[in-house]
């Protein structure tokens, strides 16, 4: 791999030089909440699909914000003098943040982002010139090396990522660094790795302008930088998913065959994760004629491990394709080699006969158990970031339930979760509904259908009577077999804790 034509980057190795810049950019209020108040919001979200001209509309200042807005997320050329009053511009050349063009100007030669933390930290992801919004925006580069900034897929990552303290954690392919930058918060020691050193070097420069401690990092394809005695108490992965005839793009394609780098992450973390350790991964897979997609991911899951599966979109092989020729501008080009490369990707699809593409996310968790719990579902619809406590409450409530047979289920007391509702749906003036809803407010914004008993077994549902106390009740207010009802209703019990609308009171 080749990043000769890409600029040089600053030297990684001069921890002062950032901590300083650090101290210049915090100083100036080049924060995400300084963006903000600075820009607007309507130019603070244009920035973030890479539309530059409301920010410079909003810059023809000469404050120090406004210095630093235009020579690092602009890329604009600033005078000499003006940044002086802002940076210590001597360090900044002579480490390489900044260099000297057109004799009295100077330009960045990375993309410096403010990102704010979750708990207010003032972050900064450091990026290739002009990627500064990664994955699907089409950043329009075809440069090999190219390390990208952040993007709706590594954002939805760290959402959903389990923030619990943990000894170890590994970031792989960890890009820009935004994975380790958050894995630092919560790990005692972090391991990022990358198949392109470009990306390492920038995790390094991403780390230490956010004041983060610095990770080891290790140049390497996926789990090959890994010894084989080190295992991991969480492992996360934004990969190269992007399925495609080749690996032209090094931060997007992955290289192997169809999805196969993706089922083999998933398959190889098994060995690698301590007993109660999360990995978690952003995932494309293959939707081939004649299987259903949920046994094809099924079959990824290690042994010894639980399993948490969401497929959040599908696209037909048209638009997957048309996506990703359009991230690396291929559309503005050539139009003959633009329909070649689209006619490849065709090809490629239908020789695997490939008929759609699902992305979502992967979550294991590794418990030994011999009667693991697989969970593979289609959810499309918005939820409520971060999840990772939901994450991790989920895995809870497999532990729940792998436990509780059905007359320990009936013994149990249980609570209504917080902010569910109910619906009822019918026509109107009809005495009873057709059916009744309970629908979340939080995390995964689940909806459920439930009968007349459910609805009301949830309803009553304060973690003082047991269960089965409670449908022996609705029994009797509905004339019905106190036996049947508990006979039938366990299995709905289990559905409403699986899904969060109940939580077991101790």
């Amino acid at each position: 791999m080749s990043n000769s034509t890409l600029p040089t980057l600053p030297a990684s190795d001069r921890p002062e030089a950032a901590a300083r810049l650090r101290d210049a950019l915090l100083g100036a209020s080049f924060t995400a909440d300084g963006l903000l108040d600075l820009l607007g919001a309507p130019a603070y979200a244009a920035l973030a699909r890479s539309e530059t001209v409301p920010a410079l509309r909003a810059t023809r200042g000469d404050t120090p914000l406004e210095t630093l807005v235009r020579l690092f997320l602009l890329q604009q050329p600033v005078p000499h003098a003006r940044v002086a009053d802002v940076l210590p511009v001597a360090e900044c050349v002579a480490s390489g943040w900044l260099a000297s063009v057109g004799g009295d100007e100077v330009a960045a030669t990375v993309d410096v982002r403010p990102y704010g933390g979750p708990d207010g930290e003032d972050w900064f992801i450091v990026s290739d010139l002009g990627c500064a919004v990664g994955g699907a925006g089409g950043i329009g580069s075809r440069e090999e090396g190219v390390v990208l900034g952040v993007g709706g897929a590594s954002t939805t990552l760290a959402g959903i990522t389990v923030r619990t303290p943990v000894s170890a954690a590994l970031d792989l392919g960890t890009g820009s660094g935004i994975q380790a930058l958050h894995a630092a918060r919560h790990a005692t020691r972090v391991t990022a790795t990358d198949v392109n050193p470009r990306a390492l070097h920038i995790t390094a420069l991403t780390l230490a302008l956010s004041g983060a401690p610095a990770a080891d990092l290790r140049e390497g394809s996926l789990f090959e930088p890994v010894r084989d005695d080190e295992t991991y108490d969480l492992i996360v992965s934004n990969p190269p998913f992007v399925i495609s005839p080749g690996a032209r793009l090094t931060y997007r394609d992955g290289g192997m065959g169809g999805d196969d780098l993706c089922r083999s992450l998933v398959q190889e973390a098994g060995e690698r994760l301590r007993e109660g350790g999360f990995a978690q991964f952003l995932a494309n897979w293959q939707h081939v004629e004649g299987e259903d997609w949920q046994d094809r991911l099924r079959s990824w899951v290690p042994r010894g491990c639980d399993a948490w599966i969401v497929q959040r979109e599908v696209q037909d092989v048209t638009q997957y394709a048309e996506l990703w020729l359009r991230d690396a501008g291929d559309h503005r080009g050539d139009t003959a080699a633009y329909e070649a490369l689209y006619d490849a990707w065709l090809d490629e699809f239908e020789a695997r006969k490939v008929k759609a593409v699902g992305f979502g996310w992967i979550t294991l968790r590794k418990t030994g158990s011999d009667a693991p719990s697989i969970t593979v579902e289609e959810w499309p619809h918005p939820v409520e970031q971060p999840l990772g406590d939901t994450v991790r409450v989920h895995f809870d409530r497999v532990d729940y339930l792998r436990a509780h047979d059905d007359a320990a289920l009936l013994a149990a007391h249980f609570g209504l979760a917080p902010e569910i509702i109910q619906e009822q749906v019918g026509l109107p003036g009809a005495e009873d509904p057709e059916h009744v809803v309970l629908r979340q407010h939080r995390g995964m914004r689940r909806a459920t259908k439930v009968d007349t008993v459910g609805a009301g077994f949830a309803g009553v549902c304060d973690g003082t009577l047991s269960a089965g106390r409670i449908l022996d009740a609705i029994a009797q207010l509905v004339g019905e077999d106190p036996v049947l009802l508990r006979d039938r209703t366990p299995a709905q019990i289990r559905l409403l804790v699986e899904q969060g609308f109940l939580e077991p009171v101790e």
